[in-house]
């Protein structure tokens, strides 16, 4: 049985902590999988040492794209580098450790065999049986809770998880994404993602991850990034229940 040609992204700005043990780690548990870092200009020197595993290295691959343009637009190019050199399994995942890179392998056998898949996206998820979060206070708990019921009611979505980063998807489904329809540049990308990806048919399932809050950094997301997010989910949830294309 062949093997899925997977590669990881991860978008960083000023995670030059995190960067270098997260990529043993991730190699560590798939030992043949890629990696592609997509930085934003750190000023930390994250693309400095991202620069320096590039040239070390022909499973790593570096994108710098020199000034902060959005977690959406880093996700969108990390997906169409997957796609343009041949991968077949996108994953994206957080630079921060949140994402447990020692479940990757189960997200990647969710998809089921190369010849016979049964899953077009695997989502890590905090809120499926068997999920969780670890290092959260609890108002911070409620507040995701219900951020994914918003999206699952108002964008007609299934997952419990609908808002979390962590995911693999078939880069076949991705040739047939629009992206230059996606309106998101934020955190409310993830729920769009799920909504496009509704729409066009795509089996999505779910395996459960332990999210842990980062050890290091500081976390990206800001109280206007959070109103914006809302915003664009209401938006779209608007176009679903009017069915507009």
């Amino acid at each position: 049985m062949k093997q899925w040609k997977t590669i990881v992204s991860i978008a960083t700005y000023n995670e030059r902590e995190n960067i270098a043990r997260l990529v043993e780690a991730v190699r560590n548990a798939v030992p043949d999988i890629h990696l592609l870092v997509i930085d934003d200009g750190s000023p930390d020197g994250t693309g400095e040492l991202c620069e320096q595993f590039d040239q070390e290295h022909a499973w790593f691959h570096y994108i710098q794209r020199g000034s902060k343009q959005g977690l959406g637009t880093a996700t969108i190019c990390g997906m169409q580098y997957a796609v343009e050199q041949g991968f077949d399994l996108w994953i994206g995942m957080d630079a921060d450790f949140s994402h447990p890179p020692e479940r990757l392998p189960a997200m990647i056998e969710a998809i089921g065999p190369r010849e016979l898949p049964v899953a077009d996206v695997v989502i890590g998820s905090r809120y499926c049986p068997g999920g969780g979060v670890d290092g959260w206070p609890l108002k911070r708990r409620i507040m995701s809770r219900c951020v994914n019921l918003y999206a699952r009611v108002l964008m007609g979505l299934s997952p419990k998880d609908c808002s979390g980063a962590f995911r693999c998807c078939r880069t076949l489904l991705l040739e047939q994404l629009d992206f230059s329809g996606i309106q998101s540049r934020g955190y409310s990308f993830f729920e769009e993602f799920l909504w496009r990806l509704k729409r066009l048919g795509a089996r999505i399932v779910e395996v459960p991850i332990v999210f842990v809050d980062r050890e290091y950094g500081q976390s990206k997301l800001n109280r206007s990034e959070a109103i914006h997010s809302l915003w664009m989910m209401f938006k779209l949830g608007l176009r679903n229940w009017l069915r507009l294309g």
